[in-house]
């Protein structure tokens, strides 16, 4: 009995406390609290995973972000990761990006990443030639490249 009650404290403990992650975090240069923030985030339904995995890669990246603004774009239904990535595209094609506004941007429904992506490389649209007569008798005739 007692045996049965170790084992399941210690699942319920590797439950709550992601050891592997604070771990990574740690080795990263990301400082997290294990308790105060780990266990908060499971306390209050976040997944460890899905914020401090996209702090971990922006800390990488250079960014200062900071873990309750992840948590808080999580929680209001956003994708942190999709944010960071968008940020860290954003700095390294020099575009001034904060991220209170990728986090609008996806939050508003649209994908972050490709209006970055949009910025940095704009699409073309090709048309059929076009042409058109003003009332002077000019003719304008306009292509696409």
């Amino acid at each position: 009995m007692l045996l049965v009650g170790g084992i399941a404290f210690l699942l319920l403990f590797t439950y709550f406390v992601p050891i592997g992650l604070w771990v990574a975090a740690y080795f990263a240069g990301v400082r997290v609290a294990m308790f105060r923030d780990l266990v908060g985030m499971r306390l209050r339904q976040v997944p460890p995973r899905a914020i401090v995995q996209p702090l971990i890669s922006a800390t990488k990246a250079g960014l200062d972000l900071g873990l309750d603004l992840l948590e808080a774009h999580f929680l209001a239904g956003g994708n942190v990761n999709a944010v960071v990535v968008a940020l860290i595209s954003a700095d390294k094609a020099g575009i001034p990006l904060t991220f209170e506004r990728a986090a609008s941007i996806d939050l508003a429904g649209r994908d972050v990443l490709q209006a970055v992506q949009m910025s940095v490389n704009p699409k073309v649209i090709s048309t059929p030639m076009v042409a058109a007569v003003a009332r002077d008798g000019i003719q304008v005739t306009a292509t696409s490249l």
